[in-house]
């Protein structure tokens, strides 16, 4: 009895552990998925519907200001393909916020590079993900630091 108790128990642990990892894993395709949805917001030059995947900076005037400059500035026509995106951060096992990169591309026009700032919660808070902001166009071989 005492054994099987022993087993079903450290198999229940290792259930657990393996759906907080699974969840944790995740975390970087979903915030792949919201970028692009930003950015394909940004190509159609829909400052309303950026501003709406970026709550934090349509609550502070100024970042809302600059992000409306922006989606101006990269209206593309056409359908938008990223081409690299670099995670803000690979797993995230507590609340973290970092910065990712992406270079992304409308109708075969030229590569634009941008920084996009985030907050990812860790598998136990729900594994959620945030858009806080996204950066002006950078070089092709800039980093976002």
């Amino acid at each position: 009895m005492g054994l099987k108790l022993g087993i079903g128990f450290a198999l229940f642990l290792f259930l657990a552990f393996s759906l907080l990892l699974a969840r944790g894993l995740t975390g970087a395709g979903n915030e792949r998925a919201h970028v692009l949805e930003v950015l394909e917001a940004q190509a159609r030059g829909d400052a309303d519907a950026v501003l709406e995947g970026l709550p934090a900076c349509r609550d502070e005037p100024a970042c809302a200001q600059l992000t409306r400059e922006h989606v101006q500035e990269l209206r593309r026509p056409g359908e938008v393909e990223i081409l690299t995106y670099t995670p803000s951060i690979r797993v995230a096992l507590t609340e973290r916020t970092g910065v990712g990169r992406v270079a992304w591309r409308a109708n075969g026009a030229a590569p634009v590079v941008q920084c996009v700032r985030v907050r990812r919660d860790g598998p136990l808070r729900g594994a959620g993900v945030e858009l806080l902001s996204l950066s002006a166009p950078i070089g092709a071989d800039a980093s976002c630091s």
